[in-house]
Parts: structure tokens; sequence; C-alpha cells
């Protein structure tokens, strides 16, 4: 390890983090999304989604070709959820105490990831807004 290398402890317990993927598997669609957890900086943001490369890949490729390429319309559409435990919203949504309010918070953070990302359209896009004037009343 050359002095560049940093590493990150989680501030959460194995248990907690445990307890952290299954909130997050509850509310998170697991055909569109793979859930990861990482520590990293506190600063960084809560939730982060990347495309698995090669499935950025297959899409490019599927464009250019044309058609539905091996039959996997919709598998293009999967994409990593990278979740920073070391956030403090991450740290509020395993301390809430009522689980309407982990999913509200975890719903909301998942959409503001995949607004960042351009994921978010149409009815869903609606649906973020009207939630988010709801939180903020």
């Amino acid at each position: 390890m050359n002095k560049d290398d940093h590493f990150t402890i989680s501030k959460l317990t194995e248990e907690q983090q445990t307890e952290l993927d299954t909130l997050l598997k509850e509310v998170i669609p697991a055909e569109k999304f793979s859930v990861q957890l990482e520590a990293m900086d506190s600063d960084a943001s809560p939730f982060i989604i990347t495309q698995p490369e090669f499935m950025r890949r297959m899409k490019e490729m599927q464009a250019t070709v044309g058609g539905g390429m091996f039959g996997m319309g919709n598998m293009l559409e999967m994409y990593n959820l990278v979740v920073n435990t070391n956030s403090d919203l991450v740290g509020e949504i395993l301390n809430t105490k009522t689980k309407k309010k982990q999913e509200r918070l975890i719903s909301q953070s998942l959409d503001l990831a995949r607004l960042s990302q351009g994921l978010l359209k149409g009815e869903e896009l609606t649906n973020f807004i009207k939630r988010s004037y709801d939180m903020i009343k």
C-alpha cells in the first residue's frame, strides 16, 4: 500500500450495515439496482448511481447495431447504487424510528441520485417534486 492509498473506516458496525442493507432492499427495486454499501468520506454523496461498465458497453452496442440484441432490452436498465455508510443522512435513515419515514428518506435519496444522473423522468419526476414540496411544508 503506497502513501497515496487511503482506507476509510465505516462509522457503522457490521450489524448496522446488515440492518441498513435489509432496509434499503425493502424499498429499492432489486431488478433495477444492485445495492453496495461503501465507506466513503462523510461529505461525499449519500447515494451514488453508476452503471456497470458491461451494461454501458452493451447499451452502446445495441444503439449502434439496433434492435433488442440478445433480448437484453430490460437488463440494460440495471445500475449500481453505492450507499455511503459514513454519510450523516444514511446514519439518520438507520436511526429513524418509523418505517414510513425511513422509506420516505430512502425513496427521496434514491430519487435525488437518479435526478443527478438524468434518470428521473415523467411521472416519477412529477411524484418526486410533489414529495419534495410535501417534505418542506
